[in-house]
């Protein structure tokens, strides 16, 4: 077997398996717990369910159909590169693992949007149920408007600040000058906590994905600009 079919064979099939295992995941949680329901697994972890309607780590930055738009675009893009990039052999297999990795993130949390406001009720209160309109359980929105399930909480560190620290909004007077402290510092009335955004296992195969491509992936980089500068030139 060429080392372009192994190399289409592993990204196909990781790809697909990373998606299951996040799906698996996701649907248990949607359906066995109710919308912020917390469970200690250990002091440091909880399973948490929280939806959100933004990117990685429940960050927002624009409408929903924008992201879920721009989500399939570069998922379709990086996919379509890839695969020319395993066509020419121009990457190792390793950056095919990673690039998949990434690709199998993006696709599970693009399910979710997409599908998840029509395939389940709503889980506030209550635990969400697989919608059926002909048994009264009615989806809990549109195509496209479903939310992301997170659900890895990891409190890792987590103190409180002296007293002898501002609260957020007090009026500092320092050297003349007034202002008001901002919430992004320290302040006695809000606890320090590492690690405190709620995520998933799509946004872990992302990060993880990620941080390993800066890091450790410069020469397949490299190729892969010689290539399109080499495309670029023939075009001429």
């Amino acid at each position: 077997m060429s080392i372009r079919k192994k190399q289409s064979l592993l990204s196909v099939g990781l790809f697909l398996a990373l998606i299951f295992i996040d799906q698996v995941i996701k649907i248990y949680i949607k359906t066995h717990f109710y919308l912020r329901e917390s469970v200690e697994v250990t002091s440091w972890f909880y399973l948490s369910f929280i939806e959100n309607n933004g990117m990685a780590y429940g960050m927002e930055f624009v409408d929903k159909f924008v992201l879920t738009g721009f989500r399939i675009l570069m998922t379709l893009l990086f996919g379509w590169v890839l695969f020319k990039a395993i066509g020419k052999r121009l990457v190792s297999t390793a950056f095919v693992v990673v690039v998949s990795m990434i690709l199998a993130g993006a696709v599970g949390n693009i399910i979710d949007c997409i599908f998840y406001g029509r395939w389940f009720t709503d889980s506030y209160g209550h635990v969400a149920q697989w919608a059926d309109p002909s048994a009264g359980l009615m989806p809990q929105g549109e195509w496209f408007k479903g939310r992301v399930v997170d659900m890895f909480y990891f409190p890792l560190i987590n103190f409180d600040w002296p007293d002898t620290f501002p609260v957020t909004g007090q009026v500092i007077h320092f050297l003349g000058f007034s202002f008001r402290y901002p919430s992004w510092l320290p302040t006695s009335d809000e606890p320090f906590m590492f690690f405190k955004p709620v995520f998933n296992f799509a946004d872990s195969c992302i990060t993880v994905g990620v941080v390993l491509l800066i890091l450790f992936f410069r020469k397949d980089f490299a190729r892969l600009d010689e290539a399109y500068k080499a495309y670029k030139e023939a075009k001429k």
